[in-house]
């Protein structure tokens, strides 16, 4: 139930969590997984990128390069975990849910000015933040089967927390 909410409240608010009813986060292997944390903080980089673009807000735009900063780091990482490995991340139902979705929020905010842009990419990013740490901590981490993967994943979900708890002080802030 956790994974059709994620899926309905940010990777597709356009779509049904049917599509989705013979997939399951819980199927994916540690390849997968990794794919889907990449794309994950890519699409929050891309985010913080529109935020700076637009935003005037000195705490929205420091806010936006703390994102870009943390989530490059732990994407380097996991690059270079990947590397030592010798693996390549493997593309999946997940990974493309989350680009399909982010395109229409990206849409949403590319439309909005000043303090109304502000507040919805707060919004955006406490939601996202909640989701995404909800499914790493509670259905990624679980399933890693990799040592190395999964103390990477631990790592960058005490960051992320860290993250949601900015944005929801963000939040608040600008209501």
């Amino acid at each position: 139930m956790k994974f059709k909410q994620f899926v309905l409240a940010i990777a597709l608010p356009v779509l049904s969590g049917v599509a989705f009813a013979a997939n399951s986060p819980d199927e994916l292997n540690d390849l997968e997984i990794a794919h889907v944390a990449y794309t994950a903080d890519n699409i929050d980089i891309q985010y913080a990128h529109l935020a700076l673009a637009i935003s005037q807000n000195p705490d929205v735009r420091e806010f936006a390069k703390t994102m870009i900063r943390d989530h490059e780091a732990v994407n380097a990482q996991a690059l270079a975990l990947l590397e030592k490995l010798n693996a390549t991340a493997q593309d999946n139902f997940l990974s493309q849910a989350l680009l399909a979705g982010a395109e229409k929020i990206i849409d949403e905010l590319t439309a909005l000015r000043g303090a109304e842009f502000d507040r919805r990419y707060a919004q955006n990013e406490l939601a996202y933040h909640k989701a995404v740490n909800d499914l790493v901590g509670n259905t990624f981490i679980p399933n890693i089967d990799n040592a190395e993967v999964k103390s990477l994943f631990e790592a960058g979900l005490e960051i992320f927390k860290v993250h949601e708890h900015h944005a929801q002080m963000m939040v608040n802030q600008l209501q």
